[in-house]
């Protein structure tokens, strides 16, 4: 557990005695970006082991908690630094899963809310499946199957608890392993891709787009950057952003899939100097200073069974913490 989470835990039972309207004076910036990845009322297996997400009961509520204490603002007020009677922010999500187009666009728009989705090429369409997403499905069916613990005991020996953790703590380099054990199990991803499908479609975001909202690159096929040389992290984003570039999609952001942690100055030099109308990138370690001024952290906002009011005073109350011990922000080699 992070010095973070802890920290989260043991603040959380306190903030929820003052009331947020204070809080917003503290906020180290005009606009905040907060960031989702998905919405639904379903039990969305290839997910639930990854990371909470919220129902359109807590959605709705967070929407209506941030258009009382924030103004939302679209990425053209962003870029132009728009003066705004409140601090503003930003809405984005990731991945670019199916429930953006089916669940979450229907209620951004009756809302009047824009939101830019950062998506991963290789998966749209459905034709493959997020090595992350694989570990989640796998796990779904291990916990949900006895007789896919029997298997996975009689071929490893360890028990459920230990294959599910090593399951799920398998990496980008290996995620060849995830198809192994899928094809063991005789787990079908390209048949539970067509029943199930888990990403949007290209003629999807063409219709989120003509809708308003802004796609724009995730790295091609979400791999974890620290993992990567320095040469294929270039690679894996320019493939991306030929694919926004080729559909007219936005070519002016990037946002790192899981995290920048550990990602080098010569990274952001190398791919600013390759995409002259890149104007920042994003990362997600909540409310943190840059040593790279076009390189700006993002709220997740998927954490634990906390609401955004929790999140974000809890974000605040971290960084003023990090601030009086000068850590409050992120230097980069």
């Amino acid at each position: 557990m992070s010095f973070k989470t802890r920290f989260f835990r043991v603040i959380n039972p306190l903030s929820k005695n003052f009331s947020f309207d204070q809080f917003p004076k503290l906020l180290p910036f005009e606009s905040i970006i907060l960031v989702y990845h998905l919405v639904s009322d379903n039990d969305v297996k290839h997910v639930k082991h990854l990371f909470p997400y919220r129902s359109l009961k807590q959605f709705e509520k967070d929407l209506d908690f941030l258009s009382k204490h924030f103004e939302f603002i679209d990425w053209d007020d962003f870029i132009n630094k728009k003066k705004t009677s409140k601090p503003s922010v930003l809405l984005t999500f990731d991945d670019g899963y199916r429930e953006f187009y089916d669940t979450i666009s229907p209620i951004l728009l009756r809302k009047g809310i824009f939101a830019i989705n950062y998506i991963n090429p290789k998966f749209i369409d459905n034709n493959e499946m997020m090595w992350r997403n694989k570990a989640s499905l796998i796990v779904s069916g291990i916990i949900e199957n006895k007789n896919f613990q029997d298997k996975m005991f009689e071929w490893t020996g360890n028990k459920s608890k230990d294959i599910i953790s090593s399951i799920l703590n398998i990496n980008f380099k290996n995620q060849y392993q995830l198809d192994e054990i899928a094809d063991h199990l005789e787990i079908d991803i390209k048949n539970y891709l067509k029943t199930n499908p888990v990403y949007l479609t290209a003629e999807q975001l063409q219709k989120l787009k003509n809708d308003g909202f802004g796609i724009a690159s995730h790295g091609w096929d979400h791999p974890l950057y620290n993992q990567l040389s320095l040469i294929e992290q270039l690679e894996n984003t320019q493939k991306s952003f030929e694919y926004m570039n080729e559909n007219h999609f936005l070519i002016d952001s990037f946002a790192f899939p899981f995290t920048d942690h550990l990602v080098e100055n010569q990274f952001f030099d190398s791919v600013f100097d390759q995409n002259s109308n890149l104007k920042f990138t994003f990362g997600a370690a909540g409310l943190k200073l840059d040593s790279n001024e076009k390189n700006i952290q993002r709220i997740p906002i998927e954490i634990r069974n906390y609401s955004v009011e929790e999140v974000l005073k809890n974000e605040i109350i971290y960084y003023q913490f990090l601030k009086n011990i000068k850590k409050n922000m992120i230097k980069r080699s």
